[in-house]
């Protein structure tokens, strides 16, 4: 019979192997459907920077109309709630105990001298630049508006991609990529460590399947789970989040294909150094951890150290994260994304070859 031919035949009685023992189990269905769908609507409503509600504090030692009235503008809009405290002690002392996150202090003789000071608690430094820079932008319209004054060049701002500057956007393609990366990176790390407990790997080290042929086995039920689960959240991100996907369909699937071979390589890598799934799983969540804080999801790369700077080129989920988010809110195909699929590419390569060197 021909070789190829029978590897295909023992292949595919191994996909069917691995396939039942995927989704037969109750809990590895749920794990597969119900933990990136909780993920995704946790983060999403929960990664923001934006400011909904804050509680400031106001000292007004002038306590004139015009102080009353930029109180108001402040809270107007409904994102900040004055507490008038008499003193800058009283409100000193709010906010180290957490109470208040600013405090809008007015000059004394304010009528005369115009003097505003904002002091915010930079223990939560983004937090506070955006109180802050928003407070001041409401206290310069409002001295605008009442005093019809207009400036000398005139800024017309808009903002390509995201009108509204909606951080939910720019999160949630980021949030899918890493419940990918979650979902693959575990389920691949725990396959050959399972065979080992259950005391099935040397069974099939005896039969006359390949190295390939084993290796291959155990990536793509998972990698048809990692695409399954990409299909459900960019659903219920287009659909129940309203973020708009303007790409290329191919492009994405490309993307998500490269990415995959480089988690399912870290994951099978990972499963030849564990002797049990419960060291296979702290080993993934201790890649897991680095990899998503090196990406750019959260804190961009451009101002993390040097040195930093030059380990993120071995983070697959940084090129990943770059590709989703640019098809969802910016559009284009496969030709955009040339040097970041290449790189995740290269980093698939590298970590097959590592794990097929590793699995004895």
């Amino acid at each position: 019979m021909n070789p190829v031919l029978t590897s295909l035949i023992r292949l595919r009685s191994l996909l069917a192997k691995e396939f039942r023992q995927l989704l037969r189990d109750p809990r590895m269905r749920f794990f597969v459907v119900v933990p990136p769908l909780v993920q995704l609507v946790v983060f999403g409503y929960g990664a923001t920077f934006e400011v909904r509600h804050a509680d400031i504090a106001v000292v007004d030692p002038a306590e004139i109309q015009l102080t009353r009235a930029i109180v108001h503008a402040v809270t107007a809009g409904g994102h900040y709630s004055a507490h008038y405290y008499p003193d800058m002690a009283a409100a000193a002392a709010a906010i180290d105990h957490g109470e208040l996150r600013a405090v809008l202090r007015f000059n004394a003789d304010f009528g005369t001298d115009p003097r505003i000071q904002l002091i915010a608690d930079g223990s939560d430094s983004n937090s506070a630049q955006l109180v802050v820079g928003q407070l001041q932008q409401t206290i310069r319209d409002f001295f605008i508006r009442r005093q019809g004054a207009t400036p000398l060049i005139e800024v017309a701002e808009r903002a390509w991609f995201n009108q509204n500057l909606d951080d939910r956007a720019y999160f949630v393609p980021g949030i899918i990529a890493n419940v990918v990366l979650i979902a693959t990176l575990i389920l691949t790390a725990m396959t050959v460590v399972r065979e080992r407990e259950l005391g099935t790997l040397e069974r099939l080290m005896v039969t006359p399947i390949a190295r390939l042929e084993f290796i291959l086995a155990k990536m793509i039920p998972v990698a048809c789970v990692g695409l399954f689960d990409v299909f459900l959240v960019t659903m219920v991100g287009v659909l129940w989040f309203g973020v708009p996907f303007r790409g290329e369909p191919l492009a994405l699937l490309l993307g998500t294909a490269l990415f995959l071979g480089s988690s399912l390589g870290l994951g099978l890598l990972i499963s030849t150094y564990s002797a049990t799934q419960q060291q296979a799983v702290l080993l993934a969540f201790f890649l897991i951890m680095p990899a998503v804080i090196l990406s750019g999801f959260a804190f961009p790369i451009a101002n993390m150290p040097e040195a930093v700077q030059w380990v993120t080129y071995v983070d697959p989920l940084r090129y990943y994260i770059v590709v989703i988010r640019d098809l969802f809110l910016k559009g284009g195909g496969v030709s955009d994304h040339l040097y970041e699929n290449g790189m995740m590419l290269l980093l698939a390569v590298t970590a097959l070859g590592l794990s097929a060197r590793r699995v004895r």
